[in-house]
């Protein structure tokens, strides 16, 4: 009874439930519009099934799993820890950390977690943002009311892409043992762009999606959730491509 539940509740989402309406609705055209209906179909089971934790797991666990875990033990001495930047919402009247995203917002719980692990370590905390405010700031904020002293962290407030970040932050950070924080699926970009600085990195990835953990009566139930850890592990891949096709054109770009 359980599980029969949770599938319900699972198929009665907008994005499954949409998903069904359509395919009820295209019924009604299979008639008239042979090859419009055979394609329409055949659109919305792709999109079915790249919403689903089987397809996501096929997709995304390889390249999870191809980011090392941090060992603390294998990496005793660090000088810096880079927190890379993610989306905010400026409000006034909010605290800091209510006016960032969930993603930075993830992004910089780890970062203050390996603060308190390695305590001589500088925090880096970057990102541009709009209207005077910026993620780096509200970063540094946040890290202030958790316990961080603010002689321990610098701002990096004018990145306003991955590239910027790694570009501005190399000349502090070349020679530097640098732990690197950002989401598991921008690690390999972001990676790949300090380098090209000279900044060798540690991983330390967050928001780790673990699709193989899926349930088996939710391994083929699609969910907005799903589909859109593919749509940011898709949109790296694209970011990836960008980054080779730039660098074809201009050995010196990115």
């Amino acid at each position: 009874m359980f599980e029969l539940k949770k599938i319900i509740g699972s198929l009665i989402m907008p994005l499954p439930a949409s998903l069904l309406v359509i395919f009820l609705l295209l019924l009604l055209i299979s008639k008239t519009h042979k090859k419009s209906y055979v394609l329409s179909v055949v659109m919305v089971m792709a999109l079915w099934m790249v919403s689903t934790p089987y397809m996501a797991n096929l997709l995304i666990t390889p390249q999870e799993q191809s980011i090392p875990t941090l060992s603390v033990k294998s990496h005793q001495h660090v000088d810096a820890i880079v927190v890379l930047g993610a989306g905010l919402a400026p409000n006034a009247q909010l605290p800091a950390n209510k006016q960032l995203s969930s993603t930075a917002l993830a992004r910089l719980v780890e970062g203050i977690r390996l603060a308190h692990l390695y305590p001589h370590a500088e925090l880096i905390v970057s990102g541009a943002g709009f209207n005077r405010t910026t993620s780096s700031a509200l970063m540094a904020q946040t890290a202030k009311a958790l316990g961080i002293k603010a002689d321990r962290i610098r701002q990096n407030p004018k990145a306003r892409d991955t590239a910027d970040e790694a570009m501005l932050l190399a000349p502090h950070l070349v020679d530097s043992t640098v732990i690197l924080v950002t989401s598991t699926s921008h690690m390999r970009r972001a990676q790949d762009l300090f380098a090209a600085q000279g900044i060798d990195t540690i991983p330390s990835g967050v928001e780790v999606y673990s699709f193989y953990n899926t349930p088996p009566y939710r391994q083929f139930i699609a969910s907005s959730n799903t589909l859109q850890a593919v749509t940011t592990y898709a949109h790296e891949e694209m970011g990836l491509l960008w980054i080779a096709l730039r660098r074809s054109l201009d050995s010196e770009a990115l």
